[in-house]
């Protein structure tokens, strides 16, 4: 294949792209003098590059890199045509990654064109590639590619603030609806401090009213010898919110460590705060 190029004075889109660019572009053709020579141009122009030949290559590449989002591939190849090998992509990429993908190729009819875009391509291209087309059309690319980017980051820091959100309006709802530190009060002398059941079913069930849907959660995991870790793990919060529902349980049970709640709450024994 040969490389179209022009003599004509560079774009100020292709001026401004001259800086070495924050994204890594994966390169892909069956025939090695193709992916040399597009490689050369790209990282003159300021791209990060990363060859591949064949489809095959290209999916040991886009694995062992996961900072590659941009992917220039050839449409015809004896492996996998360039719609294939998206579709590779898209299944063996980890949850959460974004990329794109330009096609360029010299025997291309209509129908490919739209299978190609249905499938998900960003571009396509004709060979003889005009290559000051082809920057213009990466530099749309990977404008939309960190707008999606962008939008993802909003979206996790959106779910994680959700997140946050609940779990502090589960601790505060607890604390306004059950005394979390009841007062205990001074008794005449001669006046024992005792419960007045001294079955330890009777005082678990006592205190087991007094807590909130999530620190019922909590106190069951603790019974079931969870860490603070593991806790988190299983309700999807974190460990230090995990923390303030185990001090609040003890609290509320008026015990001091988290072995006399979980014998209490197995009443195995009776604890003697």
């Amino acid at each position: 294949m040969t490389l179209k190029t022009f003599q004509s004075e560079p774009t100020k889109q292709l001026q401004g792209m001259q800086s070495q660019s924050p994204h890594k572009i994966l390169v892909v053709d069956n025939e090695p003098l193709v992916v040399e020579e597009l490689i050369e141009f790209l990282t003159s122009k300021g791209f990060a590059c990363i060859d591949a030949v064949g489809s095959h290559d290209a999916l040991i590449q886009f694995t062992s890199n996961p900072d590659i989002d941009l992917i220039i591939s050839d449409f015809r190849m004896p492996e996998m045509n360039g719609i294939q090998l998206l579709e590779a992509l898209q299944q063996t990429a980890e949850s959460g990654r974004i990329f794109e993908t330009i096609i360029f190729t010299g025997d291309a009819d209509t129908g490919d064109v739209i299978n190609a875009l249905r499938a998900g391509v960003a571009d396509y291209f004709q060979k003889p590639l005009d290559l000051t087309l082809l920057v213009e059309g990466v530099a749309r690319v990977l404008a939309r590619l960190e707008r999606r980017q962008a939008e993802s980051r909003v979206h996790m820091l959106s779910k994680n603030l959700t997140l946050l959100s609940n779990s502090l309006s589960e601790i505060v709802q607890g604390q306004d609806a059950k005394s979390i530190a009841p007062a205990v009060a001074l008794q005449p002398k001669g006046v024992s401090n005792k419960p007045e059941s001294s079955n330890p079913r009777t005082q678990a069930g006592a205190a087991n009213g007094k807590l909130a849907p999530r620190q019922k959660e909590v106190a069951q995991f603790i019974t079931q010898g969870l860490t603070n870790y593991q806790i988190a793990c299983e309700l999807g919060i974190s460990e230090n919110t995990v923390k303030i529902y185990v001090s609040q349980i003890l609290r509320i049970y008026n015990l001091r460590n988290r072995t006399q709640l979980a014998l209490l709450l197995k009443g195995e024994t009776q604890v003697n705060p």
